[in-house]
């Protein structure tokens, strides 16, 4: 049976992209759970390994080996990523909040955020300090430092395990470029004191070879920009200080209403906590029923008991315990490529261990790195000619990529003749048709994306901008819209949710640009799909496609590349900071960009027939042609490379068949890919170029002058 078409009746949020629910997301890609819609909500993309930290510090490994892709994750899991860091879970209603967004509801959640070590009671660490979790943000900031030129002062606070892996990979990286001159251990107790002899007794061994001086029973006094000052007066130079002093849970947990111990959340055997649809995992965590120190070894073997559990209160079934071993192995960097291992009183260390420890580290990101493919149903043993060719070797694209051909519609469209009215301006070629009532000119377009997101919101947000993006073109002033939306089959209160969010995320974007949501449509069907139907008032005369004239500049306010990125992101073969990046540039609004090009003698917005074919539609209503300079043109992040692999929409092809004597290659058949809520495409006069792109610029629009028009009527050339 097609499990796909059966209706979801209950949402799982997963609340973090810790390593045990990265875990849930991978077990959860083998093996769904027919009619549970599931949500991941992270700060970022991706999610680092913190095993693998100390290895990138000292420079080991690059930035990018150390990141968990949530995006690529969720795909293959078949849930929604939403960006941003949840503030608040309110047990009673079931709802997470994340700022800038509705609340998200929930029938079970797991919170799996992490720890921080931010030092808020340490005066100046907020401001000159650099937390060593999250990790995120810290690699980001020591992979800049790092890379300078000047003599390096650097210090971490905190003298246990973890920050004497960070001062050790610190004072490597530093010493292998040359670069430091002072590391310093800072600890208010005796280092290493948790734990053994032997293992404490090499590691400050290793602390001596690495040169790394060590402060102990050291009270800090504050914290300055290039050093630390001491209560006994001496100051420790420092220009990169971090602190690794102890976990510290997220102080939004302390109005979670559920049960803590230190801010942290208390689990049972069954890794519930006192809101029993509510179970937490990770470090954020504390067990109850077997109190641990913090360690990704626990974290990672509660996934198969979380992943279980979550199921489990999903469908009614028994849930299983978890029993923490009493003790582990523990591999500890040593700066360079050596690393202690020690368990129950023994320690070896020296390059052995590291290679050990990161055979270990491999095989666990390389769970996230390939995914098992899951082959497509095959076509019944009997079926109609022609049925391979109508699906193609791709799945069907969304957003435009799901568009019919420019060729088919516009030869569909010539078939029909204007209705004899005073009242319609006939405006061939232009997607929006212009009325006039009495003194008064208004637009009227129509839109509808098909989803290639499984976040409503953002689909919503898309939807709605890219559905304006007619009235922006013409100069008009938003004015009313209503909705017309498809739904995935639900349960009742499902539905209700998801309307909730859509028409909540849409209103916004129509309430800023100056339009209401007057009312719409709903019905239920196989997949979500969203559109609008928007008016738009004229104060002045509309802006069509015709109206170029020969050496007219021309701007373009976003750049291409969206479909490629979403047929990649389907396939799972975009990276995840791509695929939010674009999202991103799908969902800014076109207003502001408007208002500047208002003086355009030709707009139009690029959707789906692509920046070829839509700049086409301009030359042939306005009787030019065009040239475009190539390397002008704004791509996406990482367009260009996917579309070096091959990767093309599915609607690529009818775009380049409505212009064959064009010839392009690699990254230039992005000229044809279709875009969703694009950005616009403007002919204005040379002279007034530059002062627009500077305008455009200071707005936030990474805008761009692409070419020019021509005299050549119909025909465009392409140059560098």
């Amino acid at each position: 049976m097609d499990t796909s078409r059966l209706p979801l009746t209950r949402d799982l949020v997963l609340i973090g992209g810790g390593h045990t629910h990265a875990l849930v997301l991978r077990k959860w890609g083998m093996r769904s759970l027919p009619g549970a819609r599931l949500t991941i909500i992270n700060p970022g993309s991706t999610a680092p390994y913190s095993g693998m930290l100390p290895g990138f510090v000292a420079g080991h490994y690059a930035r990018d080996e150390l990141d968990i892709d949530l995006v690529r994750l969720a795909r293959f899991a078949g849930a929604r990523v939403v960006p941003g860091a949840a503030d608040h879970i309110d047990t009673t209603a079931q709802l997470v909040h994340v700022p800038g967004r509705p609340p998200i509801a929930y029938d079970v959640a797991s919170v799996d955020v992490g720890i921080t070590s931010a030092m808020p009671d340490l005066r100046g660490f907020a401001g000159h300090g650099t937390p060593a979790k999250p990790l995120g943000s810290f690699a980001a900031q020591w992979g800049t430092f790092r890379e300078g030129d000047a003599p390096a002062y650097v210090a971490v606070i905190g003298g246990g395990v973890a920050g004497v892996e960070l001062i050790l990979a610190m004072a490597f990286a530093l010493r292998s470029r040359g670069r430091l001159a002072q590391a310093t251990l800072i600890d208010s107790d005796q280092a290493l004191r948790a734990i053994g002899a032997k293992a404490r007794h090499r590691l400050r061994r290793a602390l001596v070879e690495q040169g790394v001086r060590l402060e102990e029973n050291a009270r800090i006094e504050r914290i300055e920009a290039d050093h630390i000052l001491l209560q006994d007066g001496r100051e420790i130079l420092s220009d990169f200080t971090t602190g690794a002093a102890g976990a510290r849970p997220y102080g939004w947990l302390a109005d979670s209403g559920l049960d803590l111990q230190d801010g942290f959340i208390r689990v049972g055997e069954t890794l519930q906590s006192s809101a029993t649809n509510v179970l937490a995992a990770g470090d954020c965590a504390h067990m109850d029923f077997a109190p641990r120190p913090k360690a990704g070894v626990y974290a990672v073997r509660q996934a198969p008991v979380l992943y279980h559990n979550l199921r489990a209160l999903l469908t009614g079934d028994p849930l299983r315990r978890y029993k923490p071993q009493k003790d582990y192995l523990k591999l500890i960097s040593m700066g360079a490529k050596e690393a202690l291992g020690e368990r129950f009183g023994t320690t070896l260390a020296g390059p052995l261990m590291w290679s050990w420890k990161d055979r270990i580290d491999q095989a666990f990101m390389e769970k996230f790195r390939d995914f098992p493919a899951m082959d497509p149903p095959g076509l019944p043993a009997e079926h109609t000619l022609g049925m391979e060719e109508a699906l193609g070797d791709k799945p069907m694209c969304g957003g435009c990529g799901a568009k019919v051909g420019r060729d088919a519609l516009l030869g569909t469209l010539a078939g029909f003749s204007h209705a004899d009215r005073e009242d319609i301006t006939p405006l061939p070629g232009d997607d929006a048709a212009l009325l006039t009532t009495g003194s008064t000119r208004q637009v009227i377009s129509t839109d509808h994306l098909r989803s290639f997101c499984n976040d409503p919101v953002m689909m919503a947000r898309i939807a709605a901008v890219h559905a304006l993006g007619d009235i922006w073109a013409m100069g008009a002033e938003p004015q009313a819209a209503t909705a017309n939306l498809i739904l995935p089959r639900m349960s009742p209160e499902l539905q209700s949710r998801t309307l909730q969010e859509i028409m909540g995320a849409a209103s916004d974007v129509m309430q800023q640009a100056g339009a209401a949501i007057i009312g719409g449509h709903t019905s239920l069907g196989d997949e979500l799909t969203i559109g609008f139907t928007v008016t738009g008032l004229c104060p002045r005369p509309a802006i069509t496609l015709a109206g170029t004239r020969p050496g007219d500049a021309l701007i373009l306010t976003k750049p291409i590349g969206s479909g490629v990125l979403m047929a990649a992101e389907m396939a799972g073969q975009s990276k995840g900071e791509w695929v939010a990046a674009a999202l991103a540039q799908m969902s800014q609004p076109q207003a502001t960009a408007a208002r500047i090009l208002q003086d355009a003698h030709a707009m139009t917005d690029v959707t789906g027939f692509g920046l070829l074919g839509h700049l086409l539609g301009i030359c042939e209503a306005s009787g030019t042609g065009a040239e475009l300079h190539t390397s002008k043109i704004p791509l996406m992040q990482g367009a260009a490379e996917l579309a070096g692999r091959g990767i093309r929409s599915s609607l690529f092809p009818a775009n380049q068949a409505a212009m064959p004597e064009l010839k392009t290659s690699g990254w230039q058949d992005l000229l044809y890919d279709p875009q969703t809520a694009g950005g616009l495409l403007a002919a204005v006069a040379a002279d007034q170029a530059d002062d627009l792109l500077d305008q455009l610029r200071a707005a936030g629009y990474p805008a761009a002058l692409v070419g020019k028009a021509t005299s050549s009527p119909g025909t465009i050339t392409l140059s560098a």
